[in-house]
């Protein structure tokens, strides 16, 4: 019997190569870019399976040619660039890595908080440019990060990871609900789910949006990009932030408004943000906010641990194989299609 086919936009570790291939057979787009969608729609309509990346647009086009697909499995937490009400019209479910990059994501939230406030970037580039000639009690002074008060937007399991770092700073910090968190609270009378029992709960304060933005040294966004979402942090919200603030954001680049952002950056509106996300992503060399020395962008680095990568690869090839045999998958976003 013909092994089901299996179109994977982007190379699989040698490893996971040899899983995949006694089960399907793979045609596997070979450069290091994004697959061209031309490439995509060419392929597509024969696959079972499809194996993809955030970079992909698996929209209603895409579904629509893939007439024979069994399963979608993305290597990525995040499912937004896949159109989740098709695939779950057509019984397709969806497969992604939720948990494994929480702690590695984490990091890099945390780092990027640390590097903003002590220019960390921006010392290196001095030193590196030839300007450190001596010391003076005025070069590129930053913000105290311990004891500051920083402000979580969506306190889920990255958000909770880094509220739980920044215990150790000895910091306040309030939490803010995501919409479909506040959903979750109206229905089990009110109570927050906190789910990190490695977290002292009675460290976070739950605060609405405007109170998180007024009063904290650091907000840092963790929520996902929602119709709810989109455009979360624009123009009204820079202004009601301190105008020593930095904004941290490793959800997605859409959540703030790149146009607002880049206004309140340069008319220290806010003192700094540190984004390993962008609207658009990548960000053009020639795009204004890199010629902004209060910006610090970095390329989506969030799950950029060579273990972290290597486990989400497993995890997505894992949801692919399940899908293909037929059975639930381990990681499924819409289990609703099994009902």
């Amino acid at each position: 019997m013909a092994l089901p086919l299996v179109v994977a936009t982007r190379p699989f570790p040698p490893k996971v190569w040899k899983q995949i291939a006694i089960h399907a057979h793979v045609v596997c787009w070979e450069s290091d870019g994004p697959a061209t969608r031309e490439w995509l729609l060419d392929h597509i309509p024969e696959a079972e399976g499809l194996y993809c990346l955030l970079t992909d647009h698996i929209d209603q086009e895409v579904l629509r040619f893939g007439k024979r697909l069994r399963v979608v499995s993305t290597m990525s937490v995040g499912y937004d660039h896949i159109d989740m009400p098709t695939c779950t019209s057509r019984n397709i479910p969806v497969g992604h890595t939720p948990g494994i990059l929480t702690e590695t994501t984490a990091d890099l939230a945390f780092g990027l908080l640390m590097a903003s406030a002590r220019r960390i970037v921006e010392g290196a580039d001095y030193v590196r440019q030839g300007h450190w000639a001596d010391w003076k009690p005025d070069l590129l002074l930053g913000q105290d990060i311990y004891g500051a008060t920083l402000g979580i937007v969506g306190l889920g399991r990255i958000g909770q990871a880094m509220a739980r770092r920044a215990q150790g700073f000895n910091m306040k910090v309030l939490a803010v609900r995501s919409p479909r968190q506040n959903r979750e609270a109206s229905e089990s009378s009110g109570v927050a789910g906190i789910h990190d029992e490695s977290l002292d709960s009675s460290s976070v304060t739950f605060v609405d949006l405007l109170t998180a933005l007024r009063e904290s040294d650091f907000v840092s966004l963790h929520v996902p990009l929602t119709s709810d979402t989109q455009h979360l942090i624009g123009a009204s919200e820079f202004h009601k932030m301190k105008s020593s603030s930095i904004l941290i954001n490793t959800s997605r680049g859409a959540v703030v408004d790149p146009t607002a952002l880049y206004h309140a950056l340069e008319q220290r509106t806010i003192g700094g943000v540190a984004l390993d996300v962008t609207d658009p992503e990548p960000l053009p060399a020639s795009h204004p906010l890199l010629t902004l020395p209060n910006c610090l962008v970095i390329p989506h680095l969030g799950s950029a641990s060579i273990a972290t990568r290597s486990l989400m690869s497993d995890m997505a090839v894992e949801n692919v194989l399940a899908g293909l045999r037929g059975e639930r998958l381990p990681y499924c976003v819409n289990p609703e299609v099994y009902q």
